[in-house]
């Protein structure tokens, strides 16, 4: 038998094989991604940062950078994370965010601070802003929890910030910001609903505290412009 020929076999017989699973164990959708070698693409989810602030906010004339926050490897992922009990990690299936968890929590920071308009400059620490202050965090929680069998999750948002006088790198200050928003229903639209609301919360309360904090009063800007 020719080389062509025995690779026609094959092919033959593998598309047969492929069929027989299909018809005997697997759904439809399933069958389509052996065959075609296609999969259908997750659903891409994002969050939106604060846009609204009280007018008592200060308005401060020193620039801010952000790191990426530090998170455990179970978060470092564009995967929506759930914990289906306090032991056990896991992740909703065909979903993901827009980014992984850190990077999307950095972004939605930074554009919540510019969202103020009471900061000369804010900026990913990426971006080499000669900054006054860096803020670093360390996101430990943002999950979906299901506290029991059969009802919807409760969001838990948890960020650690610390602030940083540049370029001594001293400590002014420290404070964990946690919220926690039930979702309306075991629904994907209704979880996702309930993570940007618990987020929203957790990037307020980072950016008035950083704002309003004695520690960053009465600063002198190292660089003018």
């Amino acid at each position: 038998m020719s080389t062509s020929a025995r690779t026609s076999a094959w092919t033959l017989n593998a598309t047969a094989t492929a069929l027989l699973i299909c018809a005997v164990a697997l759904p439809l959708s399933a069958c389509k991604s052996i065959l075609l070698g296609t999969e259908e693409p997750p659903l891409v989810y994002d969050l939106s940062p604060k846009s609204t602030f009280t007018e008592d906010l200060p308005k401060v004339d020193w620039q801010l950078a952000i790191d990426i926050p530090e998170s455990p490897a179970s978060l470092n992922s564009s995967r929506i994370a759930l914990k289906p009990s306090n032991t056990s990690i896991d992740y909703f299936a065909g979903v993901i965010w827009s980014d992984a968890a850190p990077k999307l929590v950095q972004s939605r920071l930074v554009e919540s601070f510019d969202n103020t308009n009471k900061i000369i400059s804010v900026a990913r620490e990426s971006a080499a802003l000669r900054s006054d202050f860096l803020l670093l965090t360390d996101l430990r929680e943002f999950t979906a929890v299901y506290e029991s069998e059969g009802t919807a999750p409760t969001i838990q948002v948890r960020l650690n910030a610390k602030l940083i006088k540049m370029p001594q790198r001293d400590i002014v200050a420290g404070k964990t910001f946690f919220a926690k928003v039930p979702a309306k229903a075991d629904q994907m639209e209704a979880i996702i609903e309930a993570f940007d609301e618990a987020l929203g919360k957790v990037l307020k309360r980072t950016v008035v505290w950083t704002l309003k904090h004695p520690g960053t009063r009465n600063h002198r800007r190292r660089y003018g412009g």
